[in-house]
């Protein structure tokens, strides 16, 4: 998502491109790319000039938006397990270090990311608009 939001202007991130950039196996993206479309992140562009661009600015899409995206409802709801010692104990320790871990990526948006990776010369400067309506 920070790829994207970093290189979509003026055109679009191709999947093969994303892939490229971060050595990933591009069936396996491909996969992730379709989950954070499916659930309103990204926009997928078909054409020639084709590819995936955020649907919401940057300020408006937190880590923890993108982590339930991709990790599915387990990542806030595990499973409660049986009544014995997991699904007693084990489980809701589980289910609260859930809640922590989404917590804390809720208060960390996409653009505070693109700033990170600003500050840290990771990547270029800023090319327009992050989205568009």
């Amino acid at each position: 998502m920070v790829d994207i939001a970093l290189h979509a202007r003026p055109q679009p991130v191709s999947a093969k491109a994303l892939a490229a950039r971060h050595a990933l196996p591009p069936r396996h993206l491909e996969a992730v790319l379709q989950a954070l479309v499916h659930h309103g992140l990204l926009k997928g562009l078909r054409g020639p000039h084709g590819g995936y661009e955020l649907a919401r600015e940057r300020r408006r899409i937190s880590a923890g938006d993108i982590a339930r995206a991709v990790l599915g409802p387990e990542a806030a709801d595990p499973s409660p397990g049986g009544r014995d010692v997991t699904g007693l104990v084990v489980a809701p320790l589980v289910a609260e270090a859930a809640g922590a871990y989404l917590a804390v990526l809720d208060s960390v948006t996409v653009e505070d990311l693109c700033g990170r990776a600003e500050a840290a010369k990771v990547a270029g400067p800023r090319a327009g608009a992050d989205f568009t309506i």
